[in-house]
């Protein structure tokens, strides 16, 4: 099923409930402070990564949009290591965020994300870049995991 929101919308969305559910539904303080405040790394992590992913984009001038024809096939820096290295940047900060609320609940988000990206874009994408790319693809399917 394809999705007419682009995945930043989700992300951002989950951002929201994560806060949300801390706020509203935080079950149980699992973590205090200053151990909270580690959830800073994940954070700068993620967003390294995005930023870093989003230059090889723009670096081969090809579209990071999941339902527009890629014209270039990145295989180098994160994509040695995962072949959807935004949603891994994107999947980090969510775990950052939750670390940093410090309650049970906000830890829903990140599990939840990965599942609408794996079941209304990850699939479509990993199609689309086998039929554009064909064996090159499939090889490199064979090669690098899908998260990490």
């Amino acid at each position: 099923m394809k999705s007419k929101f682009l995945p930043p919308i989700y992300f951002w969305g989950f951002i929201v409930l994560a806060v949300a559910l801390h706020f509203l539904l935080p079950i149980a303080l699992i973590i205090s402070s200053p151990y909270r405040y580690l959830g800073g790394l994940p954070i700068v992590f993620g967003l390294a990564l995005n930023l870093w992913t989003d230059s090889l984009f723009k670096k081969a001038n090809t579209t990071v949009k999941p339902y527009q024809k890629s014209t270039a096939f990145l295989i180098d820096g994160p994509f040695r290591i995962s072949r959807h290295p935004m949603y891994l940047g994107m999947t980090s900060v969510l775990i950052g965020v939750a670390l940093l609320c410090g309650s049970l609940s906000p830890f829903v988000t990140p599990l939840l994300f990965v599942i609408v990206m794996e079941g209304m874009f990850i699939p479509f994408e990993e199609n689309d870049l086998e039929k554009a790319f064909g064996e090159q693809y499939s090889e490199y399917k064979n090669r690098v995991r899908r998260w990490i």
